[in-house]
């Protein structure tokens, strides 16, 4: 359980200055101020390192942490085993059918996404709201939307790129060319109907059936807070700054709440303590995912020459990896009673 002072400094680094972050980023663009792409991808590529490999990079103590278990050499490698396996499933599926895994991926992590940010409103948030098992699911379905759906509304040229580059590094003769309707102006605008449509009446259960509206009202504000991020920036560089500040960072504050060594560095507001422990525990993974990435690098069909392509590359390693990252989180969720 965390303590009052531990939740309290949780929160105080997940919300608020994050908040205050999308906003400025996104009040900037509405004010005509446009970021290079090249800056766009550096920005998404940094996240190799800052926060988005390494998130995911204490999967194999998640779970032992989650239920008070010891962590032992026999677990982690038996662990490990089956992550890669499950890793090198997709990623094969990748060089098979690359279309279709690209369609995955996109729905693999609005799932994922959507139970992070699930997650983080109902163990640091404390949001009653989410105790409906109707809203708990709306919420999960709209979250994690909201950084897949938005920019398809907002951007859906640069959208389209993406889509088109990260295939053509398995197909260059561009079968992604069948995505084409997705981007058709009368789909977007069912699109948005749809999911704003969804949106609202998420949002209108969750007031009706909170005990304490103080989480709903948390939910309220991120959620209008992300429609705006995501219909002002670019998707490049908005992806990338959601990745690291919001997802990453509070997936990170829930491992660090079941953590008792983490616990305790927050407690006595050692954060140096805190970082150092994290920064040894996500070493090792964060090391192996590298590696990883340049493994794809050089057996995708296509090889990578330029920086778009390259962030190409990376959002494969993220996909590979987003699969197996995701079952940890599920049944982390099944632990905590977060569904």
């Amino acid at each position: 359980m965390l303590s009052g002072d531990a939740r309290r400094r949780l929160t105080a680094a997940t919300f608020r200055p994050v908040w205050i972050a999308l906003a400025v980023v996104a009040v900037v663009h509405v004010l005509g101020v446009r970021v290079p792409r090249t800056t766009q991808y550096a920005v998404l590529l940094s996240t190799v390192l800052v926060l988005g490999l390494p998130h995911g990079a204490l999967d194999h103590l998640t779970l032992p942490r989650a239920r008070g278990q010891p962590v032992t050499l026999r677990g982690v490698a038996g662990f490990s085993v089956a992550y890669l396996a499950v890793a090198g499933v997709y990623g094969l599926a990748w060089l098979l059918a690359p279309t279709v895994s690209f369609v995955g991926f996109v729905l693999l992590t609005w799932f994922h996404w959507g139970q992070g940010d699930r997650a983080h409103l109902a163990v640091i948030a404390d949001a009653s709201h989410l105790e409906d098992p109707l809203t708990n699911r709306l919420t999960l379905l709209v979250r994690g939307g909201l950084p897949m759906v938005v920019p398809l509304l907002g951007f859906p040229g640069a959208y389209e790129s993406v889509a088109t580059t990260v295939v053509a590094l398995f197909d260059p003769a561009g079968s992604a060319a069948w995505l084409a309707p997705v981007f058709e102006p009368t789909t977007r605008l069912a699109v948005g109907l749809g999911f704003g449509s969804v949106t609202l009446v998420t949002l209108a259960l969750g007031y009706r059936v909170a005990d304490d509206r103080r989480g709903w009202r948390v939910d309220a504000i991120e959620t209008a807070l992300l429609w705006a991020f995501f219909l002002t920036v670019p998707p490049i560089l908005a992806i990338g700054i959601y990745f690291v500040v919001w997802h990453s960072l509070r997936h990170l504050a829930r491992l660090v709440a079941i953590d008792d060594g983490a616990t305790t560095a927050i407690d006595r507001g050692e954060t140096g303590r805190l970082l150092r422990r994290v920064g040894r525990d996500a070493f090792p993974m964060t090391a192996g995912a590298l590696v990883l990435f340049g493994v794809i690098a050089v057996a995708v069909p296509n090889e990578p020459g330029s920086l778009a392509s390259l962030g190409g590359v990376y959002l494969v390693v993220l996909a590979v990896l987003t699969l197996p990252h995701a079952g940890v989180v599920t049944t982390l969720d099944r632990i905590q009673g977060v569904r």
